[in-house]
C-alpha cells in the first residue's frame, strides 16, 4: 500500500521544519511565478478548494497522501483509515483523494487525533463535515465542499503513501507524491515537487523580498510606472 517519493530528499525533522516556517511567509502565488519560470505550469489545484472555516490560516506542510474509492461496506469504522492516519508524522498535511464525491472524508475526530500526531493540517480532494468544530482545533484545513453525510459504509480507504491525483487549476488534474510540499492561502493552493523545494523556496524568498521593497516604495511616493522601470514585472 506504501510507495514512497524516489525524488524526497532525507532530511532531519529539524531541517524540515525550519523549510516550513520559511514557506509560511511566502505567498502562493510568487510560488506559482517561480514554477512558472522553471516550466512547471500545471502545480495548482483547482479554484474549489477552499479553507474551512473560512479563517483557518496558511496551509504549509509536507504531503502524506490518502486514497479512498467508493464501496458499501458495514458500519462500524474504516480500519485502514485508521492504519493510514496512524503513519502521519509532525509537520505533514494529509492529503486524501477517491471517488467520494457527496460524502466526506475528514471531520473532527480525525483533526483531534491527526493534530495529536503532529500532523499541521489536511488538504482534501472531496468532503468534510464538524467545520465549527475543525475552526476550534486551530488546524488549517482546505477542501472541495462540506457536508454533513459521512464517509463510513460509502467510502473505504485503500491505500497511503502513494501518488494520488487531485482536481487542477490549469490542468485536469495535479499528481502529489508523497513528500511533496503542499502551500495554500487566501489564493489557493499549490504543490511543489519534493526535488524542487529547496530552490523553489529561495527564489519564492526572493520575489518576496522584491515585493516588499516595491511597496515601501509606492507607500514613500513612488509612482507605479517607476516601480516597474526600477523592478520590472512581478
Amino acid at each position: 500500500m506504501n510507495a514512497m517519493n524516489a525524488n524526497q530528499k532525507i532530511r532531519s525533522p529539524e531541517e524540515k521544519e525550519a523549510i516550513r516556517q520559511r514557506f509560511l511567509i511566502v505567498d502562493t502565488s510568487n510560488v506559482a511565478d517561480v514554477l512558472d519560470a522553471m516550466g512547471y505550469f500545471n502545480q495548482g489545484l483547482a479554484a474549489e478548494f477552499a479553507p474551512y472555516p473560512a479563517d483557518a490560516g496558511k496551509l504549509a506542510g509536507w504531503a502524506y497522501t490518502i486514497h479512498g474509492h467508493m464501496m458499501p461496506y458495514p458500519q462500524g469504522g474504516d480500519a485502514e483509515k485508521m492504519q493510514a492516519c496512524a503513519g502521519v508524522s509532525p509537520g505533514e498535511i494529509t492529503v486524501w483523494s477517491g471517488d467520494g464525491e457527496g460524502i466526506c472524508y475528514f471531520g473532527e475526530l480525525i483533526a483531534i487525533g491527526m493534530k495529536e500526531r503532529g500532523s499541521v493540517g489536511a488538504l482534501i480532494d472531496g468532503g468534510i463535515r464538524d467545520v465549527r468544530w475543525i475552526g476550534a482545533q486551530e488546524y488549517p484545513l482546505y477542501a472541495r465542499y462540506r457536508t454533513p453525510v459521512q464517509s463510513i459504509g460509502r467510502w473505504k480507504v485503500d491505500g497511503w503513501q502513494i501518488p494520488v491525483s487531485l482536481r487542477g487549476a490549469s490542468s485536469r488534474w495535479v499528481e502529489v507524491r508523497p513528500g511533496d510540499f503542499i502551500l495554500g492561502d487566501e489564493d489557493g493552493v499549490i504543490v511543489i515537487p519534493a526535488a524542487l523545494v529547496d530552490q523553489v523556496l529561495v527564489e519564492a524568498e526572493r520575489l518576496t523580498d522584491k515585493e516588499r521593497s516595491i511597496r515601501a516604495e509606492l507607500q514613500q511616493g513612488l509612482s507605479l510606472a517607476d516601480a516597474l522601470a526600477k523592478y520590472g514585472h512581478v
